[in-house]
């Protein structure tokens, strides 16, 4: 099973339907795709009078931002997305974090970061279910809030970024691999060439040296997730990179970590 998360920049690639529809046949239907769409929520926040503001690669969510991450990630994004693969003669179905509570989120610091949350719990489920009916779960990272000891069951969202929901919920979904697609080949040095393999002391050494940051640097914190929640495997790379298990940035525990397509 491989897990893939989509950048909302590379989510515009006019190859990208055909390259998942070829690996869901490939695999025998063993793909879940989630997706991002920071772009186009950005857009609209600004035709809002609202500049988006991030903090370390992830956004802030004010009231109106999270109702435009919902048009836009489990509306907008999700069906331009979902449309294009079954075009493609991918069987896709567009869900969101909210449906059937997939994902749960606590949030991330509510008076800095608003509306973002962190993943808190999956139910993989309707994933699952999806999966063994023969379709391919397209996933919004748009999550349920996550129960509340005080307050019980609160109704309401969360807006995680898609790097961390992709984490928790391949590491739920029992999947081997984990793919971070980018509009780079992979994690870059200070020079901007790509680094083959990165330890997970390696990769925060890169953050917090500032080589590797914003919307890198979450997807370094992503992998670390992964990796703890049981993935085999874990890379960072471009479309080209999807199939080819060199290529990209792959990230381990440790630099003896056995990797386990080999």
């Amino acid at each position: 099973m491989i897990c893939i998360k989509l950048g909302g920049r590379t989510q515009n690639d006019p190859l990208l339907p055909q390259a998942i529809a070829a690996l869901w046949h490939s695999t025998g239907g063993k793909v879940v795709v989630v997706h991002g769409g920071g772009d186009q929520i950005s857009a609209l926040q600004r035709l809002r009078g609202e500049e988006p503001v991030f903090i370390g690669g992830r956004r802030v969510t004010t009231d109106t931002a999270l109702e435009l991450v919902r048009m836009v990630l489990s509306g907008l994004a999700n069906k331009q997305m979902v449309s294009a693969l079954v075009a493609a003669g991918a069987p896709a179905v567009g869900i969101s974090g909210e449906d059937a509570a997939l994902l749960r989120a606590t949030p991330i610091d509510s008076a800095q970061f608003g509306h973002s949350g962190t993943p808190a719990s999956v139910n993989p489920g309707v994933a699952h279910a999806l999966l063994a009916a023969g379709y391919l779960p397209v996933i919004s990272p748009v999550a349920a809030r996550e129960h509340d000891a005080a307050n019980g069951r609160e109704a309401g969202a969360y807006n995680v970024n898609g790097d961390d929901a992709a984490a928790a919920i391949a590491a739920a979904i029992g999947a081997t691999e984990l793919f971070l697609m980018a509009d780079v080949p992979g994690v870059l040095d200070g020079d901007k060439q790509r680094i083959a393999t990165l330890t997970l002391d390696e990769a925060r050494a890169l953050v917090a040296s500032g080589v590797a940051g914003g919307g890198m640097a979450a997807k370094l914190d992503a992998c670390a997730m992964a990796l703890a929640g049981g993935v085999n495997r874990v890379r960072i790379g471009d479309l080209a990179a999807l199939t080819v298990p060199e290529a990209g940035t792959a990230i381990v525990a440790r630099v003896d970590a056995t990797d386990s397509s080999k």
